[in-house]
């Protein structure tokens, strides 16, 4: 699942609140996509009917595994924004708050020590403010459908 999960994205690219594409657009996007990824893997591949079961598991984010590749993708998203703050020496502070989107108990532990490196780093370097992505356009992206 945490490698199918983004396969949508290699037609569509990755759809982030920043874009300001309406959920419903992006679902609608990534869906296409990843039925012509389907029909084009047809019976070539073994298993192309799984890719589209794992993707819909995913999506529909019930289960405890979608779940938990959903707060993984969060958390590699703010393992990102540390990494891109450390080398650009800029404050994406506004990722930040995909942590409050983090369901599962562990996840939300890993995000915090996540986190709690960058405070310290911030602490140690100040970095220009800047806003690009707002919380609500996060709470519409991240919301469940």
């Amino acid at each position: 699942m945490c490698l199918v999960h983004d396969m949508a994205e290699s037609l569509v690219g990755d759809i982030t609140p920043a874009d300001r594409v309406p959920r419903e657009e992006k679902i609608r996007r990534e869906t296409l996509a990843m039925n012509h990824i389907v029909e084009s893997l047809g019976d070539t591949i073994s298993g192309s009917d799984e890719l589209h079961t794992l993707w819909c598991e995913f999506e529909a984010s019930e289960t405890l595994e979608s779940r938990f590749v959903q707060d993984l993708d969060k958390l590699e998203l703010l393992l990102q924004m540390l990494e891109y703050e450390w080398d650009e020496k800029s404050d994406l502070s506004e990722f930040a708050y995909v942590y409050t989107k983090i369901t599962l108990p562990e996840m939300q532990c890993w995000a915090e020590e996540t986190l709690s490196k960058r405070r310290k780093h911030l602490i140690k370097k100040e970095a220009p403010e800047r806003t690009v992505c707002t919380r609500e356009m996060q709470d519409q992206y991240y919301t469940a459908k």
